[in-house]
């Protein structure tokens, strides 16, 4: 029920096969709590992740040297996708209690200076919760691909890992063209960008430091960023379920230390809740995760994104 409010707030009428019969998974009592949302925590985690990243740019300043300037590349883009995965809380209102903390900070700290846009975001995402794995989702050619072989695999890492991607859809952005899987990334205006871009410039040459903005900014947005990117929507919903079943068309990764630092902050793998529950805040999911496991042990689970990859992958 949750759920189908809040597409109707946001102007779509709900499905009920795709978005599933919620209520049912867990006693509403409990939905009702992990539903509660906080600006405290809102804050805490946009705090969390902007000083990850100014973090990892003063031990490259310091300690100029390969090692530290490749450690800051693969902290700064996964960040970068935190900054992405917080937007994606705000977008469907959730990251802060209050409304207007969601708006300004999804669209000004968290999706502008990636590329972003939370208004064009939200319309594209909320079409993916409301037709999951069907015909209409707009990330099912994400998905669709596989399983496949490794070396293709192997040559969509590679693109990712050298900016071919990158520049790919940048070039659609500039050309306002739309292709398949593209729809995350387009925009209501590129002013956002730029201006928070042009801002962290500025900082960072006041600061006697400008080359981290191509080197620790730009290169990672560029590279590791869209590998995880990848592997995220590989995990969340490659080869699962197209019977509209919730528990088994999106997936849960389990995510050990190292998989959370550089590939899946901020609760990311905890996809299946999430697309039972989207009102959930990302920071209630791992409670959201215990007590359904509790209760159904047919969800669509891995031990880790190196198994994901390996299922994907047919020869």
């Amino acid at each position: 029920m949750g759920q189908a409010l809040a597409l109707t707030k946001l102007g779509q009428s709900p499905n009920p096969i795709s978005m599933g019969a919620s209520a049912t998974y867990l006693p509403k009592a409990t939905v009702r709590e992990l539903s509660r949302r906080s600006d405290l925590w809102g804050a805490w985690l946009t705090f969390h992740v902007w000083a990850v990243i100014i973090g990892a740019w003063a031990v490259a300043i310091i300690w100029t040297n390969p090692l530290t300037i490749l450690l800051a590349l693969l902290i700064v883009g996964s960040r970068q996708h935190g900054m992405s995965i917080l937007m994606h809380d705000a977008a469907h209102g959730v990251l802060f209690k209050t409304k207007a903390l969601n708006e300004f900070v999804g669209k000004w700290l968290l999706a502008a200076p990636y590329g972003g846009d939370i208004y064009a975001y939200r319309h594209y995402h909320l079409k993916h919760h409301r037709h999951t794995q069907t015909e209409l989702d707009p990330d099912l050619s994400l998905a669709s691909k596989f399983p496949t072989t490794r070396a293709s695999i192997r040559r969509k890492f590679i693109r990712d890992l050298t900016g071919r991607t990158f520049l790919r859809i940048r070039l659609a952005n500039l050309r306002s063209t739309q292709e398949p899987g593209m729809e995350a990334f387009q925009k209501t205006s590129s002013v956002p960008f730029y201006a928070t871009n042009a801002a962290l410039f500025a900082g960072l040459a006041l600061a006697g430091a400008w080359w981290v903005y191509p080197v620790l900014w730009l290169l990672p947005l560029a590279t590791w960023f869209m590998a995880v990117l990848r592997m995220r929507n590989i995990a969340e919903h490659a080869l699962t379920t197209t019977d509209g079943n919730v528990l088994t068309q999106a997936r849960t990764t389990r995510a050990n230390w190292l998989a959370r630092i550089f590939l899946a902050p901020y609760w990311v793998n905890y996809h299946v809740e999430h697309h039972a529950y989207m009102f959930m805040p990302c920071w209630q999911l791992p409670r959201a995760h215990r007590a359904m496991a509790e209760h159904h042990d047919d969800m669509e689970m891995q031990p880790g994104y190196a198994r994901v990859l390996q299922l994907a992958a047919t020869g």
